[in-house]
């Protein structure tokens, strides 16, 4: 039997670029240790006093049907926290919650693109971009932000491609580089979107780690709330991963049309998932703060150990829980390095080709495992690397 062309299309035939991280896990399965520094995974676990909540609220009878749109309690909250950290007045009815961020990416892309219909993004991406647009039936189209310039998008690009665009999908902090986008490019995409009369999809999951300067969002800027959807996650900022709990942001017609699309989809996200979301927000900032410390703590411990050598340069992060070395120097690229590295080092990193041809020559560094294991896979990794160029 013929599977349809728009799901066998998702990946273009080709890979999904996630091919080292599939070997490394094959590896540590087969009982090889492995430094895994591929997955944006917590190195901790979610936080006891969230756990128990899910499971008083599981335990309370609280397993059935829930609300398609999410609790009313949850959208308020993440209303108010929206209102709060974007100074944008934000309701209940400008939530929709979702089973994690990329399930509120695809809702997203469903509800402003039609097949056919053209959707920017930033490269270098978070992998799973352009196949979700391709999930949509929409086609992606590429727009390169340059290593010299930080990784932050330069709005005239985005001009030359948008003509005949329906959505433009941005990524600040951005995974897989760290930038942040400045206020002037945020306010260069605003006018983008508003001149050529496009959707903003403005994935927002890492804005609670940044590092250096400010977290923008677009849906801030004049004219941009009734054409902008905010993705935000739990999954960053709680180290709730694998609860699948996010949300979306937006007017309130898109925001119906997305609980459209959850009735006939996921139909919701189970209750005691989100009562132990309502719990997790209400912890506030000191939580947060520490949740994402170490992320800080192994940007500036990197920063320092690169700055000894100039094989491996990296792009400083202002943001998110990534390292972009550009490896280039070795005579290898990413992809290259990325497998060398693992072949002879036991240590898994993506290649930035894995994240677009803005990334290419790059290796994108997770830094999830505790200090000690991140300092000597660096370690290695730069007297590799400095092998491999002799």
């Amino acid at each position: 039997m013929r599977l349809s062309a728009q799901i066998s299309g998702i990946n273009a035939g080709g890979s999904d670029g996630w091919d080292v991280f599939y070997r490394a896990r094959a590896m540590v399965a087969g009982g090889q240790d492995v430094i895994e520094l591929t997955q944006g995974e917590h190195d901790i676990r979610t936080e006891q006093i969230i756990l128990d909540a899910m499971h008083a609220s599981a335990s309370g009878g609280n397993t059935g049907y829930s609300a398609v749109p999410g609790l009313a309690r949850l959208r308020q909250v993440v209303a108010e926290r929206l209102s709060t950290r974007t100074g944008v007045a934000t309701k209940p009815s400008n939530v929709q919650i979702v089973p994690g961020g990329q399930a509120g990416l695809f809702a997203a892309l469903r509800a402003t693109c039609d097949p056919g219909d053209r959707a920017l993004f930033i490269d270098p991406y978070y992998a799973t971009y352009p196949g979700t647009i391709r999930a949509t039936g929409a086609v992606p189209v590429a727009v390169a932000a340059r290593a010299e310039a930080g990784f932050v998008p330069d709005a005239t690009d985005i001009a030359k491609a948008a003509n005949g665009a329906t959505a433009l999908l941005i990524n600040s902090p951005n995974n897989p580089t760290g930038a942040v986008y400045p206020k002037p490019a945020i306010e260069g995409i605003a006018r983008i979107c508003r001149d050529h009369d496009l959707w903003l999809i403005s994935d927002e999951v890492y804005d609670t780690q940044v590092w250096n300067g400010t977290h923008h969002s677009p849906r801030a800027e004049p004219g941009m709330a009734e054409r902008t959807l905010v993705v935000g996650s739990m999954s960053k900022s709680h180290a709730m991963t694998g609860s699948r709990i996010g949300w979306v942001v937006g007017p309130e017609p898109a925001i119906a049309a997305l609980g459209d699309l959850a009735t006939n989809t996921t139909y919701g996200v189970p209750g005691f998932i989100q009562e132990a979301a309502i719990f997790a927000l209400a912890q506030g900032s000191d939580l947060e703060e520490r949740i994402a410390a170490p992320f800080r703590r192994r940007r500036d411990m990197a920063l320092q150990l690169l700055a000894g050598q100039n094989i491996l340069r990296v792009v400083p992060p202002d943001g998110a829980m990534y390292l972009m070395l550009d490896v280039r120097a070795t005579g290898l690229d990413g992809e290259g390095f990325a497998n060398r590295l693992l072949d002879e080092e036991a240590i898994a990193v993506m290649p930035g080709e894995s994240f677009g041809r803005a990334a290419a020559g790059h290796i994108r560094v997770a830094m999830t495992v505790d200090d000690a294991a991140f300092e000597t896979a660096l370690r290695r990794m730069v007297a590799a690397a400095a092998r491999w160029t002799g």
